[in-house]
């Protein structure tokens, strides 16, 4: 459906040039969505898919170790739908305070959105609402790097911001101007908020991704910011119990359509499109964690088995196990701070698991060894690319 853009431009005078910045109508859209049949089915298709995800989440012994990796895993690929190098592997041996594969900078970058995801859950957890002070806190951590220096960590920008060319008069886009961000960002928090009117959870969280990203209230780390906020809202909504998903897979894969159909809503007012595409994201990124947390269940509880036929070093063996579940790429030395055993005691059962052929060196020093639980990796990193 082609209706009037959802905004409108102003001109802004510098003393360079002049040049038209986009300011987006509230939320919700105006005329309304049109929701035909096909459309209705795939939100409700994504419902059931998001039901699947919090279900498993709430049946899992140690919910708490898949997470760790998930959370993960959505950092990396919405870090490298932003042009980072830094894989899953990267970012586990940086945590480890190993030298990753990529330059120190990617590695670090993406554990700062690690943080950004965290610290949103705390205030989340402490009582805040979804608001502009929460995803000033996230900004914050996510650009605690010396890469994020000089561009306002934690706060909204007060200067212009553009995408494509080298600058707002040859930009394929500029968001709003600094002075209309305050009443853009009210409207925006009063939404995601059920204000005016109340929202369904799934479609609050594919409208609002679309309007965070055209205003664009940061100097950087926008993208990932919006994002993150897609979880966030649906844990917020009490959809997931646990942010267990990571769509930023689907955007990734879908890299080309996902600029275009956000484009499409400034330009041409093209919300069905938009939701037809952010519905079909959710479902398949629903499908992808289910598929993966009962592979990984099913892996552990097999090397349980197997780990049981240890006597006497099976309790020790299981501890270490179970800390490279949460860190599936460790050293004896974080195994050892994890679990609190003795250095001996990891050792022997690190030796006791090679042998099993559960974990793997992950280089061949004869000091400071890194060791990985390999198919663990293996299932997490399906759909990345292992560098």
């Amino acid at each position: 459906m082609r209706r009037p853009t959802p905004g409108r431009y102003v001109r802004v005078t510098t003393a360079t040039e002049p040049y038209p910045a986009y300011v987006p109508a509230p939320l919700p859209p105006a005329p309304p969505i049109e929701w035909n049949t096909a459309l209705r089915r795939r939100f409700d298709d994504a419902l059931v898919a998001l039901g699947r995800v919090d279900a498993i989440s709430g049946q899992l012994p140690n919910a708490a170790l898949l997470l760790y990796s998930f959370v993960r895993k959505e950092a990396v690929l919405s870090s490298q739908i932003e042009g980072t190098q830094s894989s899953l592997a990267d970012l586990m041996l940086f945590e480890i305070d190993e030298q990753p594969g990529v330059p120190l900078d990617d590695a670090r970058e993406v554990s700062r959105c690690v943080a950004a995801l965290d610290e949103g859950l705390a205030q989340l957890g402490g009582g805040l609402p979804l608001c502009m002070r929460l995803l000033n806190a996230m900004h914050k951590a996510l650009l605690d790097h010396p890469r994020g220096q000089g561009k306002a960590p934690g706060e909204v920008r007060r200067s212009p911001v553009w995408i494509g060319g080298t600058r707002p008069g040859n930009a394929a886009f500029v968001p709003p101007p600094a002075d209309a961000l305050p009443d853009c960002l009210a409207a925006f928090e009063r939404f995601l908020n059920d204000q005016p009117e109340a929202t369904p959870p799934l479609i609050k969280a594919a409208l609002a991704h679309v309007q965070f990203e055209t205003i664009h209230p940061f100097l950087d780390g926008n993208g990932r910011i919006g994002r993150l906020l897609i979880v966030l809202q649906l844990v917020a909504d009490g959809v997931l119990r646990e942010p267990m998903l990571y769509p930023s897979l689907y955007f990734k894969t879908h890299r080309a359509r996902y600029y275009e159909l956000l484009n499409a809503v400034r330009t041409e007012g093209d919300w069905e499109a938009w939701l037809e595409f952010f519905a079909e994201g959710i479902e398949t990124s629903a499908a992808q964690a289910v598929a993966t947390a009962n592979a990984l269940l099913a892996l552990v509880n097999a090397d349980r088995e197997r780990i049981a036929t240890l006597k006497r070093a099976t309790a020790s063996a299981l501890a270490v196990h179970q800390a490279m579940q949460r860190q599936p790429i460790a050293t004896s030395a974080s195994i050892v701070t994890t679990t609190g055993l003795t250095p001996a005691t990891v050792n022997k059962s690190l030796a006791h698991l090679e042998k099993l052929g559960i974990v793997g060196r992950f280089n061949e020093r004869r000091r400071g060894r890194v060791f990985c639980y390999r198919r663990y990796v293996e299932l997490l990193n399906m759909e990345l690319v292992w560098n």
